[in-house]
């Protein structure tokens, strides 16, 4: 048997807002959770996320493109894909990665496949994210990009690693980063299958 994740909600008897970031919400729900013939009502505090995207751009030369940027709560420099926030009502999460390709890295893509679909710590938050694979890849000349880089995007690196060795470094703890994780490791499979079983950007979210 093939397993598949499933959807499926709890009676919430109620729920409160703790919290109200500029991205995230962090909201209190009072579930019943089902316990043979009696039940019991728990708190469970969510993080209420808007949902991201994530890039793995892979050259002629089977070769990962990476950027490096600052993440305050775990004070370190992580090598990471392409990403972002779905911020845009209604906007294809393609085109969300697309933008977010180019605004980051200065790319463009012109094949794009759907690689994953993750929850990223379903244990604690809503955050669902959607990472892509992005071929048929040319630099954006600077005359063509008006977007500036600020705060932990601005002066970014990028970097392009032969994926074996980029398999290598998830490998040995080198690479945190779960989207640069994933998204390596499943590149890495796919290349096996001659990536034959790849899902179009627009397929559906199960």
């Amino acid at each position: 048997m093939s397993p598949a994740d499933f959807p499926e909600l709890w009676e919430v008897e109620g729920s409160e807002v703790k919290f109200k970031g500029r991205i995230i919400d962090v909201r209190a729900d009072r579930v019943r959770m089902p316990n043979g013939d009696t039940t019991e009502t728990v708190e469970r505090d969510v993080v209420v996320h808007p949902g991201s995207v994530g890039v793995i751009g892979l050259d002629d030369q089977e070769r990962v493109l990476l950027i490096r940027q600052y993440r305050h709560p775990v004070a370190r420099q992580l090598w990471e894909p392409p990403a972002g926030l779905r911020d845009v009502a209604d906007e294809p999460t393609w085109r969300t990665a697309a933008r977010e390709l180019a605004e980051e890295a200065g790319y463009r893509a012109s094949e794009w496949h759907t690689l994953l679909d993750v929850f990223t710590s379903p244990g604690m938050t809503d955050e669902r994210v959607r990472v892509f694979l992005a071929r048929g890849l040319t630099e954006i000349p600077p005359e063509e990009s008006d977007f500036e880089r600020i705060h932990e995007e601005a002066g970014m690196p990028v970097i392009w690693v032969p994926l074996d060795d980029a398999v290598a470094a998830v490998q040995r703890g080198h690479i945190h980063n779960p989207l640069a994780v994933m998204g390596i490791l499943a590149v890495y499979a796919a290349r096996a299958t001659g990536y034959r079983d790849l899902r179009a950007p627009g397929a559906p979210e199960g």
